[in-house]
Formats: structure tokens, C-alpha cells, sequence
């Protein structure tokens, strides 16, 4: 009675706490939220911004265009806390926002978290949400929100490959019977495929650029297996020789030359996934292909390439951007209606 009284007075939220971008589903709702995961702060006292309103969208937008005063900070970096005064101050806001009105109980919080953080980072996770206003904080893998988010059978007995592509972290896992059966988890997500060409432009044209017109790049024009059509872009940024400003064309080809460390390293990590499965849950695989989810599996001809490259068939989710929130929302709802989650048994 006393957790029904408060699922009416306060909704329990499930959060996508990304390196890149943080989106939060309400019980019954849905998605509610996708905003930045960053924070514009004053410099030197390191406090935020207008009271707490410098952050999401309107931080970064100021991205690269802030006073020597302002700096914009995110409170992630490869899937873990590296800030975490910052991040308190980001999930408070985004908590706030969240809620149906402004005299809500202190929420039920679920965040999906990598594989490859640490317990002690779990922990940083935990009490970060805890301190931003959750009653009650749960924690759930990245790779089994994203299977749920994207409608695939965890809970019975075939294998369900995922390979959850995330701004900071990779995460490929084979799950059966509502468990993980093999998961592996490398540090290496969007933010090294925008890294690689601000490398590059760098070294190769001697071009300083941002990390905005990077990614802007890699959306535009990124692409990871040969295409016939060759697109351009024109860049600007600083000149590594003179500091003037400088324009530049770039093309499809170049792009994907740049990208192909980040690239190879994802498939190497599947390959080897690939070669620790069982061969029984190998066959299923086989039959039902790796599914592909996170922002970074958008990149053009990623899906493509890993088929090729492992003989597996690859399909790309529907709305990989969502499925770890969309999932994350679905575990929340069952933990909310059966008091435990069907999917797996919720701890803090």
C-alpha cells in the first residue's frame, strides 16, 4: 500500500546515464528525456551556472564558444564518473525535470551502467544518484537494458548477441536464460571515433578542430566500409602553423582512413566475444545475427563491415540510440509491478 501511495506522489525514473548523452524514462511514460551530458560551470569556483540551468541542451551549445570565465565540463568520460560533484548536479537537474511537478516524493532511480566499470565505480554510480535525490538507486547492465530495449528473448534458452556502442564504452554480450553467458567491454565508443579525426586533421593537415566539428564529421559524413559515392565536407578550424583561421574539404574516404583504429579495435573485441561463446549458443547466434545498438553503431557501413568481417549476421535496432533507456524503463516497470524484475533479480 505504502509503495503504491508513493508510485503515485513520486515516479520512478530509469536512466541512461551515457558518457555522451543522458536520457530518462518515467514508469507508465516512456522517454521523457534525452539531453547532453554536460555542464557549463563557472571557472575557478567550479560552481554551475545560473543556478543549475547550464546544463544538457544549453551547455552545450556554449561548447567551444565560452569567455576564459565559463568552462563546459562533462561529468563522464569512457562510462565512468570523473567529476562527481558535477555529475550530482547534472542528475539532480535531470531528476527535477523528469518529475511530474515540483512536490514529487523522492524517486525510485534505475541506471544502466557499463560492463566494464569497476565496483568501486558502481558504487560512484550509486551514491552520486543517491545524493541527487533518489529514495531508492538500482543498478542494471548496459548490454541487458539494450537486449530489452530492443524486444529480444533474454530470458529463454538461445543466445541473444548485443554489441551496445556508447560515446565512452563498447559493450558486446551473448545472454541466455536471462544471464550473461560471455561479456566483454572496451573503453573505446564515439568519443575515440571524433578523437581519431581530430587526430588526424592534425597530423595530416596541420588543422586544429573541435570535438563538435568532429562529431558533425563523423554524423555528416563518417562511414566504416568502402561506398561508391564519395561525400565531402568543408571544415574550419585553427592553423597548427600560423593560429589563423583556416577552411578545409574533406572526404568520405579520408574519414573512414582516419576512423580505423577505433574501428578495428570494436571488431577485434567481437571477434573475440565471437570466439568465447559456447558453440551450441554459436549456432544461435549464427542463426539470429549480433544486434547492434548505441549511437556509435550508426556510423555508415559499421553494420556491414562486422557481417563481413565475422560471417555473422548484423542487424541494426530500430532506435539504437533509445534502447538502453527504452529497456531500462521496461525492468523499472516490472520491478514496479512484480516488486522484483522478471529479467533479473534487482540489487542496489
Amino acid at each position: 500500500m505504502l509503495s503504491r501511495l508513493f508510485g503515485l506522489l513520486g515516479a520512478d525514473l530509469a536512466i541512461d546515464l551515457g558518457t555522451a548523452n543522458t536520457l530518462v524514462s518515467v514508469a507508465g511514460e516512456g522517454l521523457v528525456l534525452n539531453e547532453p551530458s554536460v555542464v557549463a560551470v563557472e571557472e575557478g569556483t567550479h560552481r554551475v551556472l545560473a543556478g543549475g540551468c547550464a546544463v544538457g541542451h544549453l551547455a552545450r551549445q556554449m561548447l567551444g564558444r565560452t569567455p576564459g570565465s565559463i568552462s563546459v565540463v562533462r561529468p563522464l568520460r569512457e562510462g565512468v564518473i570523473t567529476d562527481f560533484e558535477l555529475c550530482e548536479a547534472m542528475l539532480r537537474y535531470f531528476i527535477r525535470k523528469a518529475q511530474r511537478n515540483g512536490w514529487s516524493l523522492r524517486p525510485r532511480v534505475l541506471i544502466g551502467v557499463p560492463g566494464s566499470v569497476t565496483p568501486v565505480e558502481k558504487r560512484a554510480v550509486y551514491n552520486s544518484a543517491h545524493r541527487a535525490g533518489a529514495r531508492q538507486v538500482f543498478l542494471v547492465s548496459e548490454a541487458k537494458a539494450a537486449a530489452v530495449g530492443v524486444g529480444l528473448p533474454i530470458v529463454e534458452p538461445v543466445a541473444s548477441m548485443i554489441c551496445d556502442i556508447g560515446g565512452g564504452t563498447t559493450e558486446i554480450s551473448v545472454i541466455s536464460l536471462g544471464g550473461m553467458v560471455v561479456t566483454n567491454a572496451i573503453r573505446v565508443g564515439g568519443d575515440e571515433f571524433d578523437e581519431a579525426i581530430i587526430k588526424h586533421v592534425r597530423n595530416v593537415h596541420n588543422l586544429i578542430i573541435g570535438e563538435a566539428t568532429a562529431e558533425n564529421v563523423k554524423i555528416t559524413i563518417g562511414n566504416a566500409s568502402p561506398d561508391k559515392k564519395i561525400d565531402k565536407i568543408e571544415i574550419k578550424g585553427t592553423d597548427a602553423i600560423t593560429g589563423l583561421p583556416r577552411k578545409l574539404e574533406m572526404d568520405s574516404v579520408e574519414v573512414r582512413e582516419a576512423l580505423q583504429e577505433p574501428i578495428n579495435t570494436v571488431i577485434e573485441e567481437i571477434k573475440k566475444t565471437l570466439g568465447q561463446t559456447p558453440p551450441e549458443l554459436a549456432a544461435d547466434i549464427v542463426e539470429r545475427g549480433i544486434v547492434m545498438t548505441g549511437g556509435g553503431s550508426l556510423l555508415k557501413g559499421f553494420p556491414k563491415l562486422i557481417g563481413k568481417e565475422t560471417g555473422v549476421p548484423v542487424i541494426l535496432a530500430e532506435n539504437p540510440l533509445l534502447c538502453v533507456a527504452l529497456g531500462a524503463g521496461k525492468f523499472l516497470e516490472s520491478l514496479v509491478r512484480e516488486k522484483s524484475s522478471k529479467y533479473f533479480n534487482v540489487k542496489p
